[in-house]
């Protein structure tokens, strides 16, 4: 039973992080396309918002599985990379709650809020790494 543990241990692990380079990549990817969207008509469509919806939602399984491996598995990470991942988790909630309000400029707060959280989730590897 012990090696089953560890052995969910170490794949939780390796999928947190992995799937962090998702959230990243996917991030700073819809952050430029959302920032290009602003000023190329061309650019805009459904396909934006559910590649900003699926990233997004990234940040919500990284959470997930980040919670699971210190409250399950008992990890002590770094406090910061803790601090960077629930910023990036309330962020998420703080851009939905202003998309009416800022509708005119839609694709600018998308657009920057996808480069801030590509910064936080490289914020919260780099923590671990040191």
């Amino acid at each position: 039973m012990i090696h089953s543990s560890v052995a969910t241990l170490g794949t939780l692990r390796e999928f947190h992080e992995g799937f962090a380079w998702v959230m990243v990549v996917g991030n700073g990817l819809a952050g430029v396309w959302a920032l290009a969207a602003h000023r190329v008509t061309s650019l805009r469509g459904r396909s934006l918002w559910w590649f900003v919806a699926a990233v997004q939602s990234s940040i919500v399984v990284q959470v997930t599985v980040g919670v699971a491996l210190v409250a399950g598995q008992g990890i002590d990470p770094p406090q910061f990379h803790l601090f960077y991942g629930f910023v990036a988790f309330i962020t998420v909630g703080i851009v939905y709650s202003y998309r009416q309000s800022l509708r005119a400029h839609r694709y600018l707060l998308y657009g920057f809020a996808g480069l801030f959280l590509m910064g936080l989730g490289i914020r919260a590897m780099l923590v671990v790494a040191s």
